[in-house]
């Protein structure tokens, strides 16, 4: 019993810190996105009008996650996985770049996975944000947050990443996930685009509006390899770069807001 109590107090803790960052992330993005109207991705969507929906799933979503990153950490603190790596400030970085590297691969397939017919009715929930916006990163279905976060429960049976390099990671993750799903570009640039493995919003943003393109998560490595890259996404980006307006800080004047279309409440 003792154990059990020790992995929901972890759980607890982990999900309690997650949550937090999940409001501070979309109320902050907001906030952002209502001084910058110019740079919405999809002109004539307003997918902001699921923002109560998406939090409810959200809230059930977040919970798997955070099951998977338990059950990791507990088994390497109960010693039934690998001994950590001692950690270090000369190996933080490139640890933390290889558990990205690792994770990208994981999420990539599984999400392809997840766009297969079979498993599609997993994954559906996830797009019914065909606008996806700072609330969206974890409207998504218990079974496919399984299959797409299950990494964490998994990856130190494997590789013995220090504690701290997992939670980084998984913090990094959730700030990357919800300015993917922001539905407004703030970084668009050369480092987004081929040559550069880097991505910005506009990667996936694209798979929502498309759905068949963009499914890797960090990096567009295993996207141009495999083939499913959106063929428009590099000069999509370009385009931006030349056109973005400067950001701004200031609420605009009122403007009459365009039809909603494809996203549904």
């Amino acid at each position: 019993m003792d154990a059990v109590f020790e992995l929901l107090v972890l759980l607890a803790a982990i999900y309690a810190v997650t949550v937090a960052i999940y409001f501070i992330l979309g109320f902050g993005i907001s906030w952002m996105n209502d001084r910058n109207p110019e740079r919405r991705i999809q002109k004539t969507r307003r997918g902001e009008i699921r923002k109560a929906a998406e939090i409810r799933q959200s809230m059930a979503s977040i919970l798997v996650t955070c099951v998977s990153v338990a059950i990791g950490l507990f088994a390497q603190y109960k010693g039934w996985t690998m001994t950590a790596w001692d950690f270090s400030w000369w190996t933080a970085v490139p640890l933390f770049i290889l558990c990205m590297i690792l994770f990208d691969a994981w999420f990539y397939f599984a999400h392809r996975l997840l766009h297969t017919k079979f498993f599609y009715k997993y994954h559906a929930l996830h797009h019914r944000s065909v606008a996806p916006t700072a609330w969206s990163n974890d409207s998504i279905g218990l079974v496919d947050t399984a299959m797409s976060q299950g990494y964490y429960a998994v990856v130190l049976f494997v590789v013995p990443f220090p504690p701290v390099i997992v939670l980084a990671h998984r913090l990094f993750d959730q700030i990357n996930g919800t300015f993917g799903h922001a539905g407004f570009e703030y970084f668009a640039s050369k480092t987004a685009r081929y040559p550069s493995p880097m991505l910005c919003t506009t990667y996936h943003d694209q798979h929502h509006a498309q759905f068949r393109y963009n499914y890797a998560n960090f990096f567009s490595f295993w996207d141009r390899i495999m083939g499913t890259i959106s063929p428009v996404y590099d000069s999509k980006v370009e385009a931006l770069e030349a056109t973005l307006p400067p950001l701004s800080l200031k609420v605009p004047p009122r403007a009459p807001v365009s039809p909603s279309h494809g996203d549904t409440a």
